[in-house]
């Protein structure tokens, strides 16, 4: 089965988050089970140099939306690329979103509209020795292709959209719409939202199928809680709506063989975390004691839980743990964070950014990963901690919900516990499941027992790729 999946990021390539991860990791493990993907993205210039002399130019467009482009074929890491080489559209500086100073590129409409008419066009044929047979896009920056397929080159065959986050759903004002070349009624009707232009609605509406990263956040987004407005569109389309949880790539998370680490270890090796948990101490300066070190890798944001977080890491510190962070995100929450490992040095440290090494030194090292989100489609940071002994204590939702167990008394009994949920993100539920936590970790053998059962977890994307073949197989009308 041949697939094209559009995207606007790819791990190892180009990431600010989760979608680059399954990006990345999904067309690998279908490869095992006869689908091969080629996986269309922007030639953004961070894209262009890790590609340097390994592209080869396969077709040219004339008019991409008024701008010219290249499309480049490539591999890398094992994952057949197609690069949509627009200079117009993608060569400059900042990230694939946003510019220098934060803020979003004007020209975003045109730049992920160009991407997607390319991917429409190579669903129709242009390739002269290659044609998929289904295409699967990603989030709102995709999300145009099925819309293009439909009213505009008139594709026959499937598409399936998946959202990884429907809050973000490519919303632009309604004078774009002449400028995308398509039918005018049929286009308004797809992509309308409350006056404006919702590319993401686009796909809800004309793609065959939709898929969301876990089973709690397909439901969920058929509530007014967490579909973002876009809930009734959802409901619309109930019965074509499927949830397939994430995995992760277990090659490149993997504590008996990760590079990154100070100290590999596996499950039948847990005391060899303790290297990593010294060199954690040593990098973020905090206090040499056996007090539990809880974790939080994160977009420092609302919908993160950050504030809670911020409001109690005081409370943390006073119930005997020690908090170290590594994110950036609002400045609000930044300066909140910062303040309090001013308040409490050798307690508390904050480190603003993003280091992908770091981040497997604090999974390697840390006693827990705090994951406090309001809501949360999939995630992959627990996933993570389960695969490295970091044990996630995590808010009831989403992906978040699907993927850990409680330890509570029937879990533990069962030796099925693989981390500590809490349903209300408020001060108060956080404070209580920090407190739950810190009493399981001073029980020396049930934590050992959460950590092992966690680590014994499937967290790869083998069931999960079997899911998405079976998905794939429905549309072509072949299951």
């Amino acid at each position: 089965m041949n697939v094209l999946s559009v995207t606007s990021e790819v791990y190892p390539l180009i990431k600010t988050g989760g979608l680059a991860d399954v990006a990345g990791a999904l067309p690998l493990a279908l490869e095992g089970l006869g689908v091969k993907t080629r996986t269309l993205l922007p030639g953004y210039p961070v894209v262009m140099s890790k590609l340097k002399g390994a592209t080869q130019p396969i077709l040219h467009f004339e008019d991409l939306l008024g701008e010219t482009a290249t499309l480049l074929a490539a591999t890398h890491d094992g994952l057949d690329l197609l690069i949509l080489d627009a200079p117009s559209l993608y060569d400059r500086p900042g990230g694939p979103y946003l510019d220098t100073t934060g803020m979003d590129y004007a020209d975003n409409w045109k730049r992920f509209a160009a991407l997607s008419l390319a991917g429409a066009q190579i669903a129709q044929g242009a390739l002269p020795d290659w044609q998929p047979e289904l295409v699967h896009v990603h989030d709102w920056q995709a999300a145009l292709v099925p819309v293009f397929m439909r009213y505009g080159e008139k594709v026959e065959i499937p598409s399936l959209l998946t959202i990884h986050n429907i809050a973000f759903q490519g919303q632009f004002p309604a004078n774009i719409m002449p400028m995308l070349r398509l039918p005018d009624h049929d286009m308004w009707e797809a992509l309308e939202y409350h006056g404006t232009v919702s590319y993401l609605k686009g796909a809800m509406v004309t793609a065959h199928a939709i898929s969301t990263v876990s089973p709690s956040y397909a439901e969920e987004i058929l509530d007014s809680a967490f579909g973002m407005g876009l809930e009734g569109v959802a409901a619309s389309r109930a019965a074509h709506l499927h949830g397939i949880v994430n995995g992760i790539d277990t090659d490149v998370w993997n504590p008996a063989h990760d590079g990154l680490l100070a100290a590999p270890y596996s499950v039948t090796s847990l005391k060899k975390r303790s290297i990593n948990r010294d060199a954690l101490v040593e990098h973020f300066g905090l206090d040499k004691d056996d007090s539990p070190i809880f974790c939080v890798i994160s977009r420092l944001t609302w919908q993160k839980g950050m504030d809670v977080l911020a409001e109690i890491a005081g409370d943390l510190v006073a119930a005997g743990g020690k908090l170290v962070v590594l994110g950036s995100g609002e400045a609000r929450l930044e300066w909140a964070l910062k303040s309090a490992a001013s308040r409490h040095p050798g307690r508390i440290s904050v480190q603003l950014g993003y280091n992908e090494p770091l981040s497997h030194l604090m999974q390697a090292g840390a006693d827990a990963i705090i994951i406090p989100s309001r809501f949360e489609p999939c995630g992959l940071t627990q996933l993570y901690g389960l695969r490295y002994g970091c044990v996630p204590v995590v808010s009831r939702t989403g992906g978040l919900n699907d993927t850990i167990i409680d330890a509570n008394p029937a879990a533990l009994a069962a030796k099925a516990a693989t981390g500590i949920q809490f349903a209300a993100v408020t001060a108060d539920g956080l404070r209580q499941a920090v407190r739950r936590t810190i009493r399981l970790f001073n029980d020396t053998k049930t934590w050992n027992q959460i950590q092992k059962q966690g680590m014994k977890a499937d967290v790869s994307w083998q069931t999960s790729a079997q899911a998405y073949v079976h998905l794939y197989h429905r549309l072509l009308g072949k299951g």
